[in-house]
């Protein structure tokens, strides 16, 4: 099958530090050329792929260090030319949220389009409204909440290539693990009361956004002088599976309706229990008493570290293989691809639910 993919221009694919959309394209669409797949990307020409990479500008937009760019004109520019070019393709799978549909309405039919981010924001229902012929896939059950009138086609859960992380050959467990970014809805500060209450340091390695500098100046920072947390600041994979691998548990103690976690299954992947809210796709992806634990208090988070040790590590990453790999990812997107493009099912706005459920 001849596929495109689309991707944001924000980070590299995959991305050289925190990213989550551009990651989950990179995996998916090497995974499909391994298949046997001909697969094209469309990202920023940093970008690194097995695919055949269309580059739509020299660099990804938050590592460029021109302070004047506007990521309108370049994300435009880049689906100006795949509409050019989505002749010389059988689907046109796009992760940019909606901003093709004006574009593609006329051939949506031929494309499928993965909702990465939050739906319940201001509008969104209005506009999925004006466009319903777009076949849409969610990250999570959970996810689509918001917009249930949609057309939704299936739920592909995250995965990752197996040997992308792996777990230590021991882990020492001596901290407690927070990754991904400093943000109010990530709750670093939870992490942090957590770790006091249950006596173990904390390691932190997130990226701080220029939106959240603010809040990590006011609020974080202050919190890291009582001493036990070390702050490390964003890393990238090559130093995950040292640092996800010898945690005792990650902590995963958001605050919002969370898409999906894609940390929670690095962790996963390196044999380490997680810690997680009862929030957003959490229930969807971790298996309370096997791969982790789910809480509604800090109390409850306390609790769960003293547990964790009980936990089977090799079990732990024996989920990840069965459920979370980037091959199982790729073959349920392109289960949706066939469905979607045999004769008749267009014309027959045919709905194909298929979802990715726990073996």
């Amino acid at each position: 099958m001849r596929i495109a993919h689309i991707a944001p221009l924000y980070e590299a694919v995959p991305p050289r530090l925190y990213g989550g959309t551009e990651r989950i394209v990179a995996f998916l669409a090497d995974a499909q050329v391994a298949l046997g797949h001909d697969v094209t990307v469309f990202a920023s020409g940093d970008s690194h792929t097995r695919a055949r990479l269309v580059p739509c500008r020299d660099r990804a937009l938050r590592l460029d260090p021109d302070p004047l760019k506007s990521d309108t004109a370049a994300h435009l520019a880049m689906l100006h030319e795949v509409r050019r070019r989505a002749g010389e393709f059988d689907l046109l799978h796009f992760h940019v949220d909606l901003i093709h549909f004006p574009l593609f309405e006329d051939i949506a039919h031929r494309t499928l389009t993965t909702l990465h981010g939050r739906l319940d924001l201001a509008g969104l229902a209005e506009a999925y409204r004006r466009w319903p012929k777009f076949p849409l896939v969610s990250i999570s059950e959970q996810q689509r909440q918001p917009l249930r009138f949609a057309r939704w086609v299936g739920t592909v859960h995250h995965g990752l290539p197996g040997d992308l992380l792996a777990p230590p050959a021991s882990a020492s467990g001596d901290y407690l693990a927070f990754l991904g970014r400093i943000s109010p809805e990530k709750r670093p500060d939870r992490a942090i009361e957590i770790a006091r209450r249950a006596g173990m340091p904390l390691k932190m390695a997130a990226k701080v956004d220029a939106a959240d500098s603010a809040y990590y100046r006011e609020k974080i920072r202050p919190m890291l002088d009582g001493g036990g947390v070390e702050f490390i600041g964003e890393i990238d994979d090559a130093q995950k599976s040292a640092f996800l691998g010898h945690a005792a548990a990650l902590l995963f103690p958001i605050d919002w309706p969370e898409p999906f976690g894609l940390v929670m299954i690095e962790a996963m992947a390196c044999g380490t229990p997680v810690i997680a809210w009862d929030c957003g796709s959490v229930r969807e992806v971790v298996e309370p008493g096997v791969t982790g634990f789910i809480v509604n208090s800090e109390q409850e988070a306390v609790e769960a570290v003293g547990r964790a040790r009980e936990l089977d590590r090799a079990g732990i990453r024996r989920v990840f293989e069965q459920r979370f790999s980037a091959g199982t990812m790729a073959r349920a997107y392109l289960d949706l691809y066939h469905r979607l493009v045999k004769p008749g099912a267009a014309e027959a706005g045919e709905d194909t639910p298929m979802r990715m459920r726990r073996a």
